[in-house]
């Protein structure tokens, strides 16, 4: 089977940066590598909300813990409309259980669809492979 296109650490929760009281938009880019119109992107979506200082982006910790949902969500195949609801559940004040029994259901319920969807990719190398074995043995 072949490695996930992305290293399983990417999964696990991001490091806390006690060092920091903030990140600029190149901090979180260098960080993430992503590019500064993915950021401006999710901020037009509401997914992050930098503080502004002129015509600067100041990113909290909150921002980047977003951020690090935000990407981990689209890497596994979740739409911005279902990170955003999960991400904003943190703000339930419970606690965060709704939020990971809400996560923990949209994660099986993805896994659920790729394995079917594995299922029938499988099937169907499998009848090319004896379309090419038959066009092989018709020579």
């Amino acid at each position: 089977m072949n490695a996930p296109a992305f290293p399983l650490e990417a999964l696990a929760p991001i490091e806390p940066r006690p060092d920091r009281d903030s990140f600029t938009i190149s901090d979180l880019c260098a960080e993430f590598s992503v590019t500064p119109r993915a950021l401006r992107f999710y901020e037009d979506e509401g997914l992050i909300a930098p503080e502004r200082r002129g015509t600067a982006r100041i990113y909290s910790h909150r921002d980047r813990a977003r951020l690090a949902w935000i990407l981990r969500g689209k890497r596994v195949g979740f739409s911005l409309a279902e990170i955003r609801e999960m991400i904003d559940l943190y703000d339930v004040g419970d606690d965060r259980s709704t939020q990971k029994q809400v996560t923990l259901e949209r994660c099986l319920e993805r896994i659920d669809l790729l394995e079917n969807q594995k299922r029938d990719i499988d099937a169907h190398i499998a009848e090319l492979q004896q379309f090419v074995e038959l066009l092989k043995s018709s020579d």
